[in-house]
């Protein structure tokens, strides 16, 4: 029996990256936001945001988070505001710069946070929110006027855009324009995978021009702590790794789209599948797996059970929700029903590129017997 793993990560092969190493040797920079980390953030600003404000590489996204969050946040807050459906980096990150998450319920058909409810929560918080952050739940393109506006308005926004690299909106790439800063992860698993590492975005050069002196110890010119920091930088090597990257990224990208496109047909073809629920997106996603959600009345985990007798590796994220989890579980949260109800149903389905039409058909298959089997 063939084995179908959840995630495969397809990251560019030597010969593609050994060319920007040999300019390592050549130059002897290692670090220290080295030539080929210029190249590759000022080809991703040409390239990707139309030449639009500026990025900024970090060493992974969790390191990222918490160099945005405590270059944004409100000094007198207490409160990082951000939906609980969500990785665990995210409350970490805002507890790592002293601040106290605050979870939110999610929408029942995006994903994301509730805006009704994080307007609430902001109006009886007042002063005390020292940021708000979003996740673009799985790489969908969130509602970013209604995050601009909050922005404008004075409330730091931070996006964890950790599976977006390469999504485009309304607005083109993803957050282009974004007054806030945007954080992207090139974590093997992501389809922008790099091994490790991670991107910043803002719309406001001059805010990266800030993360940027944090994210380097907080050094002046002359090589003097004269604000908080800490090392963000990313190494020449996976710099290299990332430039080598972008050359093969459109490809991988519309792959990607191409097996869940087969994923829907499927679920949209089969009537045993008519009871499951797919996350409504927006614009063009860079696909890392298939997320469904399993009928109201069934639990995911027995979903996990039957795909692996099959040889099928599946996971659930995010299961348990953060606020389910032992740690985060103390703070304080919105009602919970639709949070509750995903971490209880959600399925992550294996998507990678080199998937045939014939696994993605197998998996289907597998969930259409269901419980009968």
């Amino acid at each position: 029996m063939k084995k179908i793993p959840f995630l495969q990560p397809n990251l560019v092969k030597q010969e593609s990256f050994s060319p920007y190493f040999s300019q390592i040797e050549k130059t002897k920079k290692y670090s220290n936001y080295g030539p080929l980390n210029t190249r590759f953030e000022n080809r991703v600003i040409a390239e990707n945001f139309e030449g639009r404000g500026g990025v900024l590489t970090v060493n992974n996204a969790t390191i990222g988070l918490m160099l945005a969050i405590s270059g944004s946040m409100r000094k007198e807050g207490r409160y990082a505001i951000m939906p609980s459906f969500t990785f665990s980096a995210t409350p970490l990150a805002a507890m790592w710069c002293g601040l106290q998450p605050f979870f939110i319920d999610v929408d029942e058909d995006s994903w994301c946070m509730n805006e009704s409810l994080l307007a609430e929560a902001l109006d009886n918080l007042g002063d005390e929110t020292a940021v708000v952050v979003p996740y673009a739940t799985f790489g969908t393109n969130l509602n970013l006027d209604y995050y601009i506006q909050l922005h404008d308005s004075g409330i730091p926004v931070v996006i964890d855009a950790a599976p977006c690299f390469g999504s485009i909106g309304k607005q083109g790439a993803f957050s282009k324009d974004f007054p806030g800063v945007s954080v992207f992860s090139f974590h093997a698993t992501k389809s922008f995978g790099i091994g490790e590492g991670g991107l910043l975005y803002s719309g406001n050069k001059g805010v990266i021009q800030e993360l940027r002196r944090a994210g380097n110890f907080g050094f002046s010119e002359d090589r003097e702590s004269v604000q908080m920091g800490l090392n963000s930088k990313l190494s020449e090597y996976a710099a290299a790794i990332a430039l080598a990257t972008l050359d093969a990224y459109p490809a991988k990208v519309q792959e990607r789209q191409e097996i869940y496109k087969w994923y829907k047909e499927a679920f949209l073809s089969l009537p045993s599948l008519n009871y499951w629920k797919l996350q409504h997106t927006e614009g063009t996603i860079a696909h890392q797996f298939m997320p469904a959600l399993c009928p109201e009345n069934e639990n995911s985990e027995l979903y996990i059970k039957l795909l692996a007798a099959d040889g099928i590796e599946a996971r659930t994220y995010f299961s348990p929700a953060c606020h389910q989890q032992k740690l985060f579980s103390p703070f304080k949260r919105t009602g919970m029903p639709v949070t509750d109800s995903l971490s209880g149903r959600i399925l992550s389905l294996p998507l990678w590129e080199g998937m045939e039409k014939e696994d993605v058909h197998r998996v289907a298959g597998v969930l259409s017997k269901g419980l009968s089997q």
